[in-house]
């Protein structure tokens, strides 16, 4: 799967939530300051040609639909940053993690928790 631009990722994140959209349904949806609608379009194309988005045309408009679920997105998004950044270890992953003070005792509990009801 390709990787997407910051810009790109949050039309994504717009695209996933409203589950399909027209031009102006994605720009209302996105953060202020909303980008001018003419970026929004060229970014679209973009995502059709990394074949994220589809289009179905209405006369002149398109109404965009994402083609990539944001948990298949999600999952190759941090398989890469672990391949990339921890040599594939998710050990690592996780002990950085706790070593940054980003995981407590308790959040681990949980993921075990999770380990042993799998």
């Amino acid at each position: 799967m390709k990787t997407l631009t910051k810009a790109e990722e949050q039309i994504m994140q717009v695209l996933w939530k409203l589950e399909k959209g027209f031009l102006k349904d994605i720009v209302e949806g996105m953060d202020d300051p909303k980008p001018h609608p003419n970026t929004v379009a060229t970014l679209l194309k973009i995502l059709v040609e990394k074949e994220f988005v589809d289009t179905e045309t209405f006369g002149r408009m398109h109404l965009y639909k994402p083609l990539v679920t944001k948990q298949a997105y999600f999952k190759t998004t941090v398989n890469g940053l672990v391949k990339g950044y921890f040599g594939g270890s998710f050990t690592k992953a996780v002990s950085f993690l706790v070593e940054e003070n980003k995981l407590s005792v308790e959040d681990l509990e949980v993921l075990l928790q999770q380990l042993k009801n799998k």
